[in-house]
């Protein structure tokens, strides 16, 4: 069905899209800023994934499970998912190289997890170990979602591996639930989706209908208040209005982001035009109204939700890391349908800065939050605040996984080939290595995003005429291609090409700043710092002895210059200058307004990216700093 496309997302060949995704066997990172982070996710992340998995207690309830049934169950209600997206890492990791001793700890599991599933097909550990009647909570047991995130494990092993053990749990799986939902069964619905997206990869890879049947059944049942009696309110679930009618994304970001995924593959696999319109919009009010200038999605710890619109307050943002994956991959979805290239600056934005900074650059630690302000002085009231620093798992550990898959699979977002008449690939993410589609045989040069060319040089290329793309990020006003500016959007050089062909795009990485929406209440007249694609934050580290960031202010018209890479971090880094205030041991927080300002000292201090803060330690942090 899905052809030959060995990545995370494979439209079938009926699917109505712009562009078709390049597999992760078609983009080979070799080498600059994306191949240490994959070099440390294999070598560390995956490795003491497993582990934790272990000492979590979630293989063990696999293993009590497939025991018949009996013992204790251990951790939260959806515990069997973090091992999916564990599987689903370890799949894309050995497609990417080859990892035999992987590959067993793999197949382990996955003989585990075989053991594990009843005769019918039904599989859910927790359930099946709580005694619970099945489907009889759905709204909190989750047992769709965890079969949405085990098809998608399926599915990647298959892709990735070659090794078709867990397909065949997942089609059991699958079956079952088309027997038991749907127009003419069941009318429950999961609380939390993911199950749609994961029934259209399962079509995609099977060609079994039912299963794009079932998942677009899912998409438009929600919306109803179905979910509404389990002790929060229809918004919480995305289930206050149907998808078709919604106009922006609310409750639960995970949930709504995974909801937009899965409508978004359904409306490309049915040619709904109207379904894709509708998530389109919702996409575009969420990103106008509702994201954090880091990509971040969520602004309430209050449900894990998002907020009204212009409700981004920095020190209590949410912005779960699972929030900024779902994000990415609904953009990514948006892509390939429409062909609009400011999804695949979406997608670089949440990568970039709303999902790396949920892992520490060691590779074995994590946030769960990720808060644009910790104030010095903040009380760590819970794990999942960033006032304790990233911490090596969680009781509630969805993130940890959710990052390892994506990062395994990253090159499956790098690049695209068109779905019209003639050879033409699309270059979105830039990574160092080798991309070969569409006839193509591509090396690409580049240390993006800490440096802003991208040397492109061809090693094969089509007999015929032929097109190659590059995106120009909307934020690179001056970029250029061979010399000449060019705007925004998709770069397209159209020819025949041959062998020792370059092409050269220059980014620009001058620091800028970026103002804040005066609708943004908490960040009013202050300002923010970046560099490229990268956010920076300014942490207590670089402020001089007495200077208190909390009181930092920043000069928007004083020198904003790259800095000296830090030698600790390896990152870039941004220098600027602005001023702290001497206040007197005591001060009232509410002068009279027009009173005397205090008096001010003037400081410099340097900023590093967002993704690389509390790298050092647990500290204070700021994104966005006041400019007045």
């Amino acid at each position: 069905m899905s052809g030959t496309v060995r990545g995370p997302l494979a439209p079938s060949e009926a699917a109505r899209v712009a562009f078709r995704p390049v597999g992760v066997d078609g983009v080979t990172v070799t080498g600059g800023f994306w191949a240490e982070r994959l070099s440390v996710n294999a070598a560390v992340s995956i490795p003491e994934g497993w582990q934790q998995l272990h000492r979590a207690g979630n293989v063990g309830n696999l293993e009590r499970a497939a025991g018949g049934g009996t013992g204790r169950a251990v951790g939260d209600i959806f515990a069997d998912s973090d091992v999916y997206k564990w599987l689903e890492a370890a799949a894309w990791e050995i497609a990417r190289t080859g990892d035999g001793a992987l590959r067993e700890r793999q197949r382990e599991l996955t003989r585990l997890v075989a053991s594990a599933q009843a005769e019918d097909g039904y599989l859910d550990s927790m359930v099946q170990l709580r005694g619970i009647a099945r489907y009889s909570e759905l709204g909190w047991t989750h047992e769709l979602y965890c079969a949405g995130h085990l098809m998608q494990a399926a599915v990647a092993q298959v892709r990735g591996t070659g090794d078709t053990a867990l397909l065949d749990v997942a089609v059991r799986l699958a079956d079952h639930l088309v027997a038991t939902f749907g127009p003419d069964g069941s009318h429950e619905l999961d609380g939390h989706p993911e199950i749609e997206t994961a029934l259209v990869e399962l079509y995609r890879e099977t060609g079994t209908r039912a299963y794009l049947d079932l998942a677009g059944w899912f998409v438009d049942a929600r919306g109803h208040g179905t979910v509404a009696a389990y002790g929060r309110d229809s918004t919480y679930f995305s289930d206050r209005v149907p998808v078709r009618e919604a106009t922006s994304v609310e409750g639960h970001a995970v949930r709504a982001v995974y909801l937009a995924s899965g409508a978004a593959d359904v409306a490309v696999e049915t040619g709904d035009d109207r379904l894709l319109d509708a998530v389109a919009g919702q996409f575009a009010s969420m990103t106008a109204t509702k994201q954090y200038v880091t990509g971040g999605l969520g602004a309430r710890w209050e449900g894990e939700a998002f907020g009204d619109p212009f409700e981004l307050p920095s020190d209590r943002a949410y912005a779960e890391s699972c929030a900024a994956i779902g994000g990415l991959q609904w953009a990514h979805r948006m892509l390939v349908a429409t062909g609009d290239e400011r999804y695949a600056d979406q997608v670089e934005r949440m990568l970039l800065n709303g999902m790396l900074p949920g892992v520490s650059l060691r590779g074995g630690e994590y946030f769960y939050v990720n808060a644009l302000q910790v104030r010095n002085g903040a009380e760590p009231d819970d794990q999942r605040n960033p006032v304790n620093g990233r911490l090596g798992w969680f009781s509630t550990a969805c993130c940890p996984p959710n990052i390892m898959r994506t990062l395994a699979s990253l090159g499956a977002y790098a690049a695209t080939t068109g779905s019209g008449d003639g050879p033409s690939l699309q270059l979105h993410q830039y990574v160092h290595g080798t991309v070969r589609a569409a006839g193509f045989v591509l090396d690409v040069e580049t240390d993006y995003p800490r440096d802003g060319r991208v040397t492109v040089t061809v090693r094969d290329a089509p007999v015929e005429e032929a097109e190659l793309a590059f995106r120009v990020p909307g934020w690179a006003q001056g970029a250029t291609v061979d010399g000449a500016s060019v705007e925004p959007g998709l770069a397209a050089r159209r020819r025949r090409w041959t062998a020792g062909d370059r092409v050269v795009l220059d980014l620009p990485m001058e620091p800028r700043l970026i103002a804040a929406d005066d609708r943004i209440d908490g960040i009013r007249d202050s300002v923010a710092i970046a560099a490229g694609p990268l956010v920076f934050a300014v942490e207590q580290a670089d402020l001089p002895d007495g200077a208190e960031i909390d009181d930092l202010h920043i000069d928007p018209e004083g020198p904003l210059r790259k800095g000296e890479p830090d030698a600790t971090l390896a990152v870039p880094t941004v220098a600027a200058a602005g001023w702290v205030h001497r206040h007197g041991p005591r001060i009232d927080p509410y002068p009279p307004a027009g009173g005397g300002a205090p008096e001010r000292r003037s400081v410099a201090f340097r900023a590093v990216p967002y993704f690389a803060w509390a790298n050092r330690g647990a500290d204070a942090m700021r994104v966005w700093i006041p400019a007045r």
